[in-house]
This record gives structure tokens, C-alpha cells and sequence, in this order.
């Protein structure tokens, strides 16, 4: 048994996925030659590079302060514990009305100077809210900042000061960057703590490319295509540049990955790539526009291929073929794995999302799919992707369908599940367009349900492609399974196989 030291202390560890709010860096990219510079390797000077790095990109790097103004009036005047409404405003007719009084909340965060008119680049979560922007340039000079354009799915924002003399920092190309590279992080850790408008310089190497981070309360951001460096980052980089030994700029700092809030070796950063196909949009006070097919994916796992009868796990699987969706329209449907469009590979849902996303809206794009154990080439037009509330759902929703919730068959166990029909108050809550499904209330252990990654209280709208509306649904198709089947729930696709 474990000791109750153990124990606390593994309760005590915890991991944070932090976005680096407050002090952030910058980095300067003109966006009228927003072509990568060739590559000039061969003429780095190992001994003195980072030094020369931080000689040419420092002064590019500026410091954002951020303030907003905020109004409250106090509300409780009598307090214990016979405080209600009626005392509320008894002491408010009596004493008269609370003024309205106000706060001021500050935040800090850094950008790049992208162009010698005073464009700055930064992360959308820096300047999110503000009534006033601040910047400071290395060389101390203080200028008031307008803001000129956000994109939150891609967290990044374009400021603008009117300054004379602005130095300016070149966009690599972040596709030519290769694990185990060096790269110089720039930027102004904790804020104004160190009270100096100069710039902090750390140096590491590219530990990872393409990482994804979870999903925050920010439901529309995006960060599943992001480079992951050893370089030291701590809160207070954000919008700050991970700059290679050439002296360009190859990605935005935007998280660290922590269990302490500082930095621990794990920091990430936005490609410059993604920032070269947004930025003129921001400039200009365009909402950027993503492309989007109306389906929602899953990555293939051991247990999925060998069900698909893949040699291999590769492409991704399709969850949910949206009703009148780019992807319906063509002619894809749920449980189809895509795995190329236009001839390139698809290995995973980032690679999937990335080239659909950076498509043009009405372009038409190839899947490749696999379905039934035959290919298939399904032509779709690439969509405008709409807008979703704060709980991730699609704003525009059609009108949901009558319920139906008077089925009053007996639930069964089957390798492990126990299933029960949907009650309307819950379909209501989970927003489901019908009460068709029907919810699991108990998954036995070590199970072949379990063993699947089945819990209680997923939703279970199909088995082996079936269509499951209830419990006589669920009854009648489990009694003819045999072997593995695959069952779709609200969370995706997985494969119980028979004990």
C-alpha cells in the first residue's frame, strides 16, 4: 500500500495547460514581403548566434499594456442571515442608492512589429477586452496602439502605432522547420517586473512539431498545429517570437505546459506560416474566413483499423457527416475514413483540419475515403466555417424534430452495457435534435465494454452502422452481433470486441 505521503503528494501534482497571459513578446514581419528569406545556413556563425539573433530581432520586440475599465455598484447593505431581497431594498430606501463606483484591470502581453507603418502582431488573447492599448519599444519610446484586427480561432491580433524608425523582423517559413533545430525565444517574461523595456533572450531547440493542446474555455481557438521548443517561456511571452539562427521569425509564442505556472522545458508556439495567411486580412479589419466540409472527426486507432481492416491505423474516421454540410453534399457519410484529399496523405485529424482550414472558400477538394473495404474519390466544395456559441455549438441551428419518449422496453446487460431509452429533460439539456439513442447507466468491470473506452452516460446512436432510436432498437441488434462491432457514440466511434 501506498504511504499517505505518497499519496498527498500525488494529489498535490497536478499539470497546466497555460496560456501565456500578461507579458508576451513581439516580433516585427513586413506583411508586403511576407516571403520567407532564403536559407542562408551556411553562412550561421555558430559560436556568436544567438547573440547575433538577439542584436537584429531584440528591438522588434515590444512590450503591450492593456487596461480596461470596468463599473460595479456595491449591492448588499445588511448582512446575516435573514438577508433577502425585501432587506436589500429596505437599506436601499433608507440609505438611498449605492454610487457606482469603478475599477481598472490591467494586463500585459507583447507583439511584433510586422511592418515599418507601425503594424504590430501579437495573440488575440493579449489585447481580447481592452479599452486601451499601450506599447513600449525596446528603446523606451511609448506610443498609444489601435487595434486594427482579431482572429480567436487562431489566437492572433494586429495592433498599430504611429512611430518613425521602426525596425522590422522577417517571417520564416515555419514547414521548412525540422525537430532537434535551434530556435531563440524572445520576449518579456512577468511583465514589468524586471522594469526594463529590453527584451529577455533564451535559446533551445524545436522538441516537437504539430502538437495539439486541449480544448480551454476559449471554445472557438484553435491550437492543434502547434511547435513545441525547450527554449525557457514563462508567463508574460505571449505574442512574443520563436525566431530561428537566421534571425526570422518561425513561430508566436502563445502556452507554456506547467505544473508550477512557470516555465518547466515544454513551451508552444503559433507557426509563422499561419500567421503569413491571416495577417493582411487583419490589417485590413477583415473576420478571417476558414474553410470548413461539416464533419466532425476521430483519429483511427489499433482497434478501429483492425475492424476497418486497415494494415495499419492511418487516415481519420467521420464521427458525423452534418445534414446539409459541404461533405453530405458530396456524398460522405458517417463511419467513412478519409485518408487523402487531393492526393496528399492524411495521417491524423490535424493534418485533416489544417488543409481543409487553410482552403479557399468554393474550392473543390478530393477524398480520398474508405468505405465497406472499397475507395472511393468524393469531389467536395469547401464551405465558409460559421460561428458557435460558447458551448461549442453551431449558432445557426435548425428547429429540433418531436420527441418521442413514451418506449417502455426493459433495459439488458450485453458484454457489459446496461442501456436505458433518453429521458426529454436530458435530451433537452445535451441540445440533441431528437431523443433518438439511447444512454448508457452502467458499464461493468473489466467488461469488453469497458475494455472499448465505454462509460456512463454516453449516447449510443448506432451499432455496426444500425440506427438505434431505443432499448428495442439496442435489443433487437445486439441479439444478431457477433464478434466485434463497432458502436458510434456522441464521443466517436469505438469497437467492442466479443470475450
Amino acid at each position: 500500500m501506498r504511504s499517505r505521503k505518497e499519496i498527498r503528494k500525488q494529489k498535490n501534482f497536478f499539470l497546466i495547460f497555460t496560456l501565456l497571459w500578461g507579458v508576451g513578446i513581439n516580433f516585427l514581419i513586413p506583411y508586403e514581403k511576407i516571403e520567407a528569406a532564403q536559407d542562408t545556413s551556411e553562412n550561421i556563425n555558430f559560436t556568436t548566434a544567438v547573440e547575433d539573433v538577439a542584436q537584429r530581432v531584440g528591438p522588434t520586440v515590444v512590450s503591450i499594456r492593456t487596461e480596461k475599465i470596468e463599473n460595479y455598484r456595491p449591492q448588499h447593505y445588511f448582512y446575516g442571515p435573514f438577508h433577502d431581497e425585501f432587506f436589500q431594498r429596505f437599506f436601499e430606501e433608507f440609505y438611498g442608492e449605492q454610487p457606482e463606483r469603478q475599477f481598472k484591470r490591467s494586463g500585459l502581453g507583447s507583439g511584433v512589429i510586422i511592418d515599418k507603418q507601425g503594424y504590430i502582431l501579437t495573440n488575440e488573447h493579449v489585447i481580447n477586452d481592452t479599452d486601451k492599448i499601450t506599447v513600449t519599444l525596446a528603446d523606451g519610446r511609448e506610443f498609444k496602439a489601435v487595434l486594427k484586427g482579431t482572429d480567436p480561432r487562431s489566437d492572433l491580433a494586429v495592433i498599430k502605432i504611429d512611430a518613425p524608425n521602426l525596425p522590422v523582423a522577417p517571417l520564416g517559413d515555419s514547414d521548412q522547420l525540422k525537430t532537434g533545430q535551434w530556435v531563440v525565444a524572445i520576449g518579456n517574461p512577468f511583465g514589468y517586473l524586471l522594469a526594463n523595456s529590453e527584451p529577455t533572450v533564451t535559446a533551445g531547440v524545436i522538441s516537437a512539431l504539430h502538437r495539439s493542446l486541449p480544448r480551454t474555455s476559449r471554445q472557438d481557438s484553435d491550437y492543434s498545429d502547434l511547435i513545441q521548443t525547450d527554449a525557457a517561456i514563462n508567463p508574460g511571452n505571449s505574442g512574443g517570437p520563436l525566431v530561428n539562427l537566421k534571425g526570422e521569425v518561425v513561430g508566436i509564442n502563445v502556452a507554456i505546459f506547467t505544473t508550477s505556472g512557470g516555465y518547466q522545458g515544454i513551451g508552444f508556439a503559433i507557426p509563422a506560416n499561419n500567421a503569413k495567411r491571416i495577417v493582411e486580412q487583419l490589417i485590413k479589419g477583415q473576420k478571417v474566413a476558414y474553410g470548413w466540409i461539416g464533419i466532425s472527426i476521430q483519429e483511427v486507432d489499433d482497434r478501429l483499423a483492425q475492424y476497418f481492416g486497415l494494415e495499419k491505423p492511418k487516415g481519420v474516421l467521420v464521427v458525423k457527416s452534418l445534414e446539409n454540410g459541404p461533405a453530405q453534399k458530396g456524398g460522405v457519410q458517417d463511419g467513412d475514413i478519409i485518408v487523402s484529399i487531393d492526393g496528399q496523405e492524411i495521417n491524423n485529424s490535424s493534418s485533416l483540419l489544417r488543409k481543409i482550414g487553410n482552403a479557399k472558400i468554393g474550392d473543390k477538394i478530393t477524398l480520398e475515403i474508405l468505405r465497406d473495404n472499397k475507395t472511393d474519390k468524393i469531389p467536395v466544395t469547401v464551405g465558409k466555417r460559421p460561428s458557435f456559441d460558447q458551448e461549442g455549438r453551431m449558432i445557426e441551428e435548425g428547429e429540433e424534430e418531436p420527441r418521442q419518449s413514451n418506449l417502455k422496453s426493459e433495459p439488458q446487460h450485453w458484454r457489459g452495457l446496461k442501456v436505458n431509452n433518453i429521458p426529454p429533460e436530458l435530451a433537452e439539456q445535451l441540445q440533441l435534435p431528437t431523443s433518438e439513442g439511447v444512454i448508457v447507466v452502467d458499464v461493468s468491470d473489466n467488461s469488453a465494454a469497458e475494455e472499448a473506452g465505454l462509460r456512463k452516460g454516453d449516447i449510443i446512436v448506432s451499432i455496426n452502422k444500425t440506427l438505434i432510436r431505443n432499448v428495442e432498437d439496442f435489443n433487437r441488434t445486439v441479439e444478431s452481433v457477433k464478434g466485434s462491432c463497432l458502436v458510434r457514440t456522441l464521443r466517436g466511434y469505438r469497437v467492442i470486441q466479443e470475450k
